[in-house]
């Protein structure tokens, strides 16, 4: 795709971001977006430049997950992670499919855009923040600590994962090698770790408390197992 092409899509579809702050929806919880990226991606960098309009929208969580497996290519990753890479295959057999790509985006678990379509991206959020949350998550800090919150309404059908992600809010980046080679990209919250904390039954109120060390940002994702669906997500900067 051209690269004024390209830019146009990236204007357009950040708008329609920002404009969903103003839309009234059931949820009053952020949707997650997930990107799958690597540094050694040629095809990766416009999807890397578009979180930073995601980054900064309230209504998304967007995380930047490196997954590892390009580092073969000549490049590797300093952020990648086969814990990553992981993760991308399990939500690629959880449809049934042996394919993963770069980029990719997965929007609360389920929605699923491979390469750079930013509409799509904004239909797909959009659908999300309109679908009624089943738990109410609340999050809050205590000195080093977090105390999470989780109520279900109705109790849940099967049981949730809870989850605890930190990040780094914007690190860059100077390719030498690879595909990319000679680009200085940044990239905007980066995953650098990501931990199950619990497994919720999900029938009655769910409370804990978690180490949550330093000054990163912390985000608790509260999700049915495959992985699949998220029923929650919150963030605490």
């Amino acid at each position: 795709m051209k690269k004024t092409m390209m830019r146009h899509l990236v204007s357009a579809a950040s708008g329609l971001f920002f404009g969903l702050a103003g839309v009234a929806v059931a949820q009053t919880q952020p949707v997650l977006v997930e990107l799958y990226t690597s540094q050694g991606c040629s095809s990766c960098p416009p999807a890397d430049e578009f979180m930073a309009h995601l980054a900064k929208d309230p209504d998304v969580i967007a995380l930047s997950l490196h997954v590892d497996y390009w580092d073969y290519i000549g490049w590797k990753d300093t952020f990648g992670s086969p814990q990553f890479t992981n993760r991308q295959k399990a939500y690629a057999r959880a449809i049934g499919s042996r394919t993963v790509y770069t980029p990719q985006m997965i929007v609360d678990g389920e929605g699923r855009v491979e390469g750079m379509d930013p509409m799509t991206l904004a239909d797909l959020v959009r659908e999300h923040l309109a679908k009624e949350s089943p738990v109410e998550l609340t999050i809050r800090r205590v000195g080093d600590d977090i105390i999470i919150r989780a109520v279900a309404n109705p109790p849940l059908e099967r049981g949730a994962r809870v989850q605890m992600v930190r990040y780094t809010p914007e690190e860059k980046v100077t390719i030498e090698r690879g595909e990319n080679a000679g680009k200085e990209v940044t990239y905007y919250n980066v995953v650098t770790s990501w931990q199950p904390l619990a497994d919720w039954p999900g029938n009655a109120p769910f409370e804990m408390q978690a180490e949550a060390l330093g000054s990163q940002p912390v985000v608790v994702i509260v999700q049915q197992e495959g992985p699949s669906e998220v029923l929650a997500a919150a963030r605490l900067p």
